[in-house]
């Protein structure tokens, strides 16, 4: 387990339960959740041409604003819970133990033995790109308003990039592990290689 902080711990696990999506299921390029990707997709971009332009068919901020929240709400939700698990075989949560402290966990799918990989190219590459150049966007939306003093649309721009980020991050650190694993995996690395140079050492003399 890896201790971020006093309060704040993270665990890298297996996906349970991910049998029921992928038994016997070999890589394919098609799309093998279309309402998943659709809905991938649907919020976010919904979000992102809500803001661009809700000026120009409506003059009340705060139905935009309430309308930006909700799309980014529900996007939020549904590519935390349920498009990682489906597309990529990827989730990450947090709980709070009987202690008080919080853990976060990275949950990666393990592929069958016999298969290679049960990921649809085709919905991971949907995936990655929606969960990157979406959160890249409110970036920009965000130094767009700073420097153009659209200060009302910072709170707005901020919850886009807060909100799509969180998930971009878990994500991430889902795909890539934990950086105790990173660490471990870079030890045995060095280990092995510095055994394999001992030996060959001792050969030669």
């Amino acid at each position: 387990m890896l201790q971020q902080d006093s309060n704040d711990d993270t665990e890298d696990v297996a996906l349970f339960d991910a049998e029921e999506e992928t038994a016997n299921r070999p890589r394919k390029s098609k799309i093998r959740h279309p309402v998943a990707s659709f809905f991938h997709l649907f919020f976010r971009v919904s979000a992102i041409v809500v803001y661009l332009l809700c000026e120009l068919f409506s003059t009340s901020f705060i139905a935009c604003m309430v309308t930006i929240i909700l799309l980014l709400s529900c996007d939020f939700w549904a590519v935390k819970n349920v498009t990682g698990r489906l597309m990529v075989g990827l989730r990450w949560w947090n709980h709070i133990d009987e202690d008080g402290k919080s853990h976060w966990v990275f949950e990666s799918r393990k592929a069958p033995p016999q298969e290679n990989n049960t990921v649809s190219e085709a919905e991971s590459r949907i995936f990655w790109l929606g969960l990157v150049a979406c959160p890249a966007l409110w970036v920009i939306f965000a130094f767009s308003a700073l420097f153009s003093f659209r200060v009302k649309w910072l709170a707005v721009v901020t919850m886009g990039v807060v909100l799509q980020g969180a998930n971009l991050y878990g994500y991430v650190r889902c795909k890539v592990g934990s950086r105790k694993n990173l660490t471990s995996m870079a030890t045995s690395y060095l280990g092995k290689q510095f055994l394999r140079q001992n030996t060959g050492d001792d050969q030669t003399s």
